[in-house]
């Protein structure tokens, strides 16, 4: 069960009077659950969706193009123009996981203290932008290695900490489908990122005297910054002080999650960034998380192989490319239609580890025949796994609600750990293994296998924890914290035995 610190002591709940917190005078908000409050939250839900969501959307889009383009010039000479090994090639993907993993923790952990996201996500997406476009100008296996290495540290604070702000704005009911549309960002990237990948590839060969692959880089780094620059005003800050949302609707924002954990959404007094990562680290519960996360994207890791692995089919590389465009686009639907239907469910385990299930299968699949059908069909299978992934972060967003220090220093913790099962994997799909990539296979079968116990054993622990609730309201009540109590009173306009009796409904989501 999450935890809460400080703790209300039993006599401040037996013994509290009537308090009534210093409420907003001028124009209240309407009552919950009536028609003017729940007109005025989808106004300002779709105000947020328009703005928000495109621009998340296309960051993580060129996050993955970007991150992936090794993969994709690799078809069109780029081993062969710095003289790589297949050790080295896989050296040199797997060395931005060696920054990226472990940064996402203290990258969260400052964008939590940080009183402006906007500026912290849209200058860190100019500078992994750059570092892409200079990648382009690499000669040696030393200079992309050293490339690839600095662009993890600005790229990790993109995905949890997108995730983080969005959960800053979005109710547990409502940040699945929000969430999967940025994660299908990354999924429709290995798509539209293939198809343009193929036009670069195709027509920009020794234009200038340059290589195609360092076109790939070019082009593509230049756009990452255009959009890191635009995103500076696009993004929200925090609903106390974004400031293209008027005064009425950030209070309206913070009742809204107050309202969704019986809470306020703010840190206490003492809910340092160090406070939040040393809560999370004892939490159990986090580590759990963690190791499911790996062993997921251990067996998830096919992603940064997945152009070589339609090239196994026996087709050229721009057929190659445009072959592995058709499952990302259906991944892409299952994944935003799977998030949706866990909203309005608030299901979380089957929404996330069904998914996996099909890429067992898929394995299974290309491992009984070598026929090109059969062997594509399973790639359709393998890419909606990542449908699960999306939920991942989103489960344990609702899992840890309060204090918002906690839960930024677990969702780095849960993803930048995670993130070891894709270094993992750079090794994994290794070509001498191939082009059937049997080995490769099994290896994320059973890592599959392993996730889906772990996800299991979570299940059941939320189960029981429900259960301990359920039995004596009084725990919902020891766990509360006093001043985010009495903060979502005061943006209520109601009493704190009011907004303690609310407290009593919240329940964690499985």
């Amino acid at each position: 069960m999450a935890s809460h610190s400080p703790s209300l002591d039993k006599t401040d709940i037996v013994m509290e009077e009537q308090v009534n917190p210093a409420p907003f005078e001028e124009d209240p908000l309407p009552p919950e659950g009536s028609e003017e409050r729940i007109l005025a939250e989808r106004r300002l839900v779709r105000k947020l969706d328009m703005r928000v969501l495109p621009t998340i959307v296309l960051i993580f889009i060129m996050n993955y193009i970007d991150r992936n383009a090794v993969t994709t010039a690799r078809l069109k000479g780029l081993e062969q123009d710095l003289h790589l090994s297949d050790l080295q090639y896989n050296v040199v993907l797997s060395i931005l996981y060696v920054s990226y993993c472990p940064a996402q923790i203290p990258s969260n952990m400052a964008l939590n203290w940080i009183t402006r996201p906007s500026l912290y996500i849209g200058t860190c997406v100019v500078i992994w932008g750059l570092i892409s476009t200079l990648t382009g100008i690499t000669q040696s296996y030393g200079g992309i290695l050293a490339v690839r290495l600095c662009i993890g540290i600005p790229e990790s604070a993109f995905y949890p900490g997108a995730i983080y702000l969005l959960s800053r704005w979005y109710t547990k009911k409502e940040l699945a489908f929000r969430s999967a549309i940025l994660y299908g960002g990354l999924l429709i990237s290995n798509a539209f990122g293939a198809l343009m990948a193929a036009g670069i590839l195709a027509n920009m060969e020794g234009k200038l005297g340059i290589r195609a692959w360092r076109w790939l880089f070019f082009i593509e780094g230049s756009i990452t910054m255009f959009i890191g620059l635009n995103a500076m005003w696009l993004l929200p800050d925090y609903p106390v002080n974004t400031r293209w949302v008027s005064s009425k609707e950030r209070r309206l924002a913070q009742a809204r999650l107050a309202d969704d954990a019986g809470e306020a959404d703010k840190d206490s007094v003492g809910d340092s960034p160090l406070k939040g990562l040393w809560m999370a680290i004892q939490d159990p519960k986090v580590w759990v998380f963690a190791i499911m996360n790996t062993a997921q994207l251990l067996g998830l890791s096919f992603v940064n192989f997945f152009p070589t692995l339609t090239s196994t089919l026996g087709f050229n590389t721009t057929v190659s490319l445009l072959l592995a465009a058709p499952p990302w686009i259906l991944s892409t639907i299952a994944c935003c239609v799977n998030a949706w239907h866990a909203d309005r469910t608030g299901g979380r385990f089957f929404h996330q580890s069904a998914w996996w299930w099909g890429v067992m299968i898929g394995f299974i699949i290309s491992l009984s025949t070598n026929n090109n059908g059969a062997r594509y069909f399973s790639m359709f299978l393998m890419a909606c796994g990542y449908g699960g992934f999306a939920m991942t972060l989103v489960w344990v967003s609702s899992t840890f609600p309060r204090p918002p220090a906690k839960r930024a220093a677990i969702i780095g913790i849960v993803n930048g750990v995670g993130n070891i099962g894709n270094l993992m994997g750079s090794y994994t799909w290794k070509a001498e293994w191939g082009p059937d990539y049997h080995q490769s296979m099994i290896i994320s079968f059973v890592a599959l296998g392993v996730s889906t116990i772990l996800s299991l054993i979570l299940r059941q622990w939320v189960i029981r924890d429900n259960k301990k609730l359920d039995e004596d309201e009084k725990i919902a009540l020891n766990d509360a914290n006093r001043s985010r109590v009495e903060e979502a009173a005061r943006l209520e306009g109601i009493t704190f035995d009011q907004a303690m009796q609310r407290r009593k409904g919240f329940r964690y989501l499985y």
